[in-house]
């Protein structure tokens, strides 16, 4: 991978660097694609890269990012927070990318896209009219309360709580670690399904086989997106990471789309 550019997110004992790619579109003024990774993922991530590529081959730009405490960003990931991510992909979005973009969201990446057009939309109008779409895979919508705390046992509820943290086993890596800032924090930054219209075409990418983001938690959305361009498109034998040949030219066609 290129060696990334950085850029500071926070000041004082909050400020962190962030890492990041980013390219021009081909011609002046064309569209870019903004990825956002999901938990404990970044931008070398198998979609990332191949999104890149992508890309490359269209003339879009592209501008992907670690969260602090992934990949090459710096920080704690142990200090990770719904609103630290959200307050770095603002950064990212705002102070890198210029002209049209389309948001690529994956799993928690899917609620920090919808969190990002909802803050723009009510605090910089203006960032948010570059927003041209949201293509959202498997999207972890309220991924804290919704898909962590409700699911978690009583036992793990109490380990939260008393030392701080839970280490959730993994199929994908090393254990999650959940801390109680990273679950208090995301209650502050809920969807809790509240009718939102995004004011782009928004398209929804899920596998029905997703043990880790299940299909009808994205059904959900359905019900509060109130945007006249809302699809959902469930791939059957589709699981969580959506990364084979044919899910990624299913993605790149639904990119295609709603250029």
């Amino acid at each position: 991978m290129d060696n990334p550019q950085t850029l500071i997110v926070g000041t004082g004992a909050y400020a962190r660097e962030i890492a990041y790619l980013s390219d021009k579109p081909a011609k002046l003024g064309g569209t870019s694609l903004f990825w956002l990774s999901g938990f404990m993922s970044d931008m070398a991530s198998t979609k990332a890269t191949a999104l890149t590529d992508f890309a490359v081959r269209h003339g879009l730009g592209y501008t992907r990012f670690d969260y602090s405490g992934h990949g090459r960003s710096g920080g704690d990931f142990k200090q990770g927070t719904i609103g630290r991510w959200l307050e770095e992909a603002r950064a990212v979005f705002t102070q890198v990318t210029q002209g049209p973009q389309i948001i690529i969201g994956s799993s928690m990446g899917g609620h920090i896209a919808l969190l990002l057009l909802k803050t723009l939309r009510r605090e910089d109008p203006q960032a948010a009219s570059r927003v041209k779409a949201l293509v959202l895979i498997a999207p972890a919508w309220d991924m804290t309360e919704e898909l962590m705390w409700r699911k978690f046992s009583q036992a793990i509820r109490d380990e939260i709580q008393s030392q701080g943290y839970h280490l959730r086993p993994s199929a994908y890596d090393a254990p999650y670690t959940i801390t109680r800032d990273l679950i208090e924090n995301g209650r502050k930054h809920l969807l809790a399904r509240e009718p939102f219209d995004p004011g782009c075409p928004v398209v929804i990418i899920q596998g029905v086989q997703d043990a880790d983001v299940p299909a009808a938690h994205t059904r959900e959305l359905l019900n509060f997106l109130k945007g006249k361009d809302v699809r959902l498109i469930e791939i059957a034998d589709g699981e969580h990471r959506l990364s084979r040949p044919q899910d990624l030219d299913r993605l790149y066609r639904e990119i295609e789309s709603v250029m």
